[in-house]
């Protein structure tokens, strides 16, 4: 959308490959941590590329990029903002006086600054891990405060500075990441560059499962694969965009199952559209079209633009007056084939040439627009229903 707008997008979208979890489940399989992540973050791109989602301007790894980081914990120390205790960096979270400022989260009722328990070697319980020291059975990089790898929070801090410099506008990331993460973020960024800032703080709410939160360790969830082994990815989109990105979206069969059936009309309807045009390629291109279909297509702009603009309030995009869009292209589709005055039917076929390239650019925006032809992407439908048809794992 904002490459509608004709913004110049810089997109970054990094890979936390050194991680606890990431240890403790490679350690789990046998398996080297590094090639580990890897793994994920190649099946985490193919099912990206399923759901048709940008890809970003730039896909750092940790794990490429250790001199920025430690450089970051440098400043950091040497800004007095953090400190060394065996080989562990701590930040000293007294050093901000701003913390808590996103999340509402107070310091003095605040025990919670890492993922693990208290460290007693800390000034303060709130204070976090810039480095950890080495560990046997962990990956581990030589540092000024002798081999180790780095926290959790400098990581995104690090990677971000060096693609986005210390402002920039649009940090997004789930709900449930606003504290400790993104708090512990801005007060590290604000210590090692004086003047950073981001300007929108864009936070996603979560799929659920009977309204809790989906995870593995509730057994309460389903992988994208597993859903489009079902419904079409471009059926699944769909179901994602139907509530504001902030809010919780509770995962149901029938929302699904009303996605798709969404979904194949609007293709059903585009392809019934460009068959019957196909015979008018060069009729109607100076042609006025009509006032009705004038109207449509402002309506159609002035709500998209208005609902995108509003915290891209995709909730009910494809509802009001996109749906009049199509049904003015249904109707247009019946008068066609009637027989009518000539510079009338110039008139419907450009007012149909015009208002199905409205639509089709909502859907382009919304990464709703199919890679191929709608009957590829029709059959493809189809046939996910028919196999799944009495056979479903989702119910």
């Amino acid at each position: 959308y904002l490459e509608h707008l004709k913004c110049e997008v810089t997109y970054v979208r990094n890979f936390t490959d050194v991680d606890d979890k990431i240890i403790r489940r490679a350690n789990d399989l046998g398996e080297n941590p590094l090639s580990l992540s890897n793994r994920y973050c190649q099946e985490y791109l193919v099912d990206m590329a399923d759901l048709q989602c940008l890809p970003p301007t730039y896909q750092p790894r940790v794990s490429d990029h250790m001199e920025q980081i430690k450089d970051m914990i440098t400043q950091i120390i040497n800004n007095d903002c953090a400190y060394v205790v065996e080989g562990d960096v701590f930040f000293a979270v007294e050093k901000s006086p701003n913390y808590g400022r996103l999340s509402g989260q107070r310091l003095e009722n605040n025990r919670a600054g890492e993922r693990v328990a208290v460290d007693s070697r800390k000034r303060n319980p709130a204070d976090f891990a810039l480095w950890k020291a080495a560990k046997a059975g962990e990956p581990s990089w030589d540092s000024p405060w002798g081999p180790g790898r780095p926290g959790w929070h400098i990581e995104c801090s690090a990677m971000s500075a060096h693609y986005l410099s210390s402002k920039f506008d649009i940090h997004g990331g789930g709900i449930d990441l606003i504290f400790p993460h993104h708090e512990n973020e801005i007060a590290q960024s604000c210590a090692a560059c004086q003047d950073s800032n981001v300007s929108y703080w864009m936070h996603n709410g979560h799929v659920t499962n009977n309204n809790e939160k989906m995870s593995k360790s509730l057994g309460n969830f389903f992988t994208i694969r597993q859903i489009t082994e079902r419904y079409h990815p471009l059926a699944l989109r769909h179901f994602l965009i139907s509530a504001h990105y902030r809010s919780p979206l509770n995962y149901s069969v029938l929302q699904l199952d009303s996605a798709s059936d969404a979904v194949f009309y609007i293709y059903q309807t585009l392809q019934d559209c460009e068959v019957a045009l196909s015979p008018f390629q060069e009729h109607g291109k100076t042609a006025r079209i009509n006032p009705a279909a004038e109207d449509c297509i402002n309506k159609l702009r002035d709500e998209f633009h208005a609902r995108m603009s509003d915290d891209l309030n995709t909730s009910h995009i494809l509802t009001g007056a996109f749906q009049d869009a199509l049904k003015f292209i249904n109707s247009s589709l019946n008068m066609l084939k009637k027989k009518q005055p000539k510079q009338q039917q110039l008139s419907l076929i450009e007012s149909l040439r015009k208002i199905e390239n409205e639509v089709k650019e909502v859907l382009r925006i919304l990464g709703l627009l199919p890679p191929g032809a709608y009957s590829e992407v029709k059959t493809a439908f189809l046939v996910l229903l028919h196999v799944f048809f009495d056979d479903s794992p989702f119910d």
